[in-house]
C-alpha cells in the first residue's frame, strides 16, 4: 500500500472517512474506539524502544501488527470487507500468556504500575486497552460492533499486564505492593 498524500484537507470540517466511504463525525464513537487502538499501538512503540528480551519483543511485534486489523475492524461498518478479529486472536492471546503467567510469583495484593521503563510502558498500554474496550463497548451499544475485537481488548489488557509484570521481573525490577494506608509502600520479593 503507497500513501501518496498525507495532507488531504477532507477533514478540516471535522469529519473523515471510514473505511467502505462513509464520512462521520471525528468525534463519533467509531473514530474514538479505532482511534484509541491507534494509541495503544503507538504505546508499544514506545515500549519497543526500551525493550531488550527478543521474546518480548516478537511478542509485542505481533500484537501491533494484529492491531492494526482490530483498528480496520473497527473502521468499517458491518458489510465491508476487511480483515476481521477472530476468536482464534483471543485464543492465541490467551494460549502465549499462559506460560508467561507461569514465570511469575501469585499475585496477591494490587500492584503500582511501574518498574523499569519497559514495564512502565507496558503498564500505560494496559490501560489505553481497557480504555480502547470501554470506547469499543459504547460503541457496540449504538452500532453493530465485531464481538470478538471486544474480546480481544479485554483479553489484551490482561496480557499486557502479565508482560510488564514479566519484564520487570527479567529486569530484575521490583513490583511496588499498592498500599491503601498512609504507611510508606513496601516492594515484594
Amino acid at each position: 500500500m503507497r500513501i501518496n498524500r498525507v495532507v488531504t484537507r477532507t477533514g478540516d470540517g471535522g469529519n473523515t472517512a471510514l473505511i467502505g466511504g462513509e464520512r462521520v463525525s471525528k468525534a463519533s464513537l467509531r473514530v474514538d474506539s479505532y482511534g484509541e487502538v491507534d494509541e495503544l499501538n503507538s504505546c508499544l512503540g514506545l515500549a519497543v524502544a526500551s525493550l531488550r528480551d527478543p521474546q518480548v519483543l516478537e511478542l509485542v511485534h505481533a500484537i501491533q501488527h494484529r492491531l492494526f486489523t482490530l483498528g480496520a475492524d473497527l473502521a468499517a461498518p458491518e458489510g465491508v470487507q476487511v480483515p476481521r478479529v477472530q476468536a482464534s486472536h483471543v485464543e492465541e492471546l490467551e494460549q502465549v500468556m499462559e506460560p508467561l503467567m507461569d514465570e511469575l510469583p501469585p499475585l496477591e495484593e494490587f500492584i503500582l504500575p511501574g518498574g523499569g521503563t519497559a514495564g512502565a510502558t507496558l503498564h500505560l498500554a494496559r490501560t489505553i486497552a481497557r480504555r480502547a474496550e470501554r470506547s469499543t463497548v459504547a460503541l457496540a451499544s449504538h452500532e453493530p460492533v465485531n464481538q470478538h475485537a471486544i474480546v480481544y481488548l479485554n483479553r489484551l489488557s490482561d496480557f499486557l499486564f502479565v508482560l510488564a509484570r514479566v519484564v520487570n521481573k527479567r529486569q530484575n525490577q521490583p513490583e511496588t505492593l499498592a498500599d491503601f494506608s498512609e504507611k510508606k509502600a513496601r516492594k515484594s520479593r
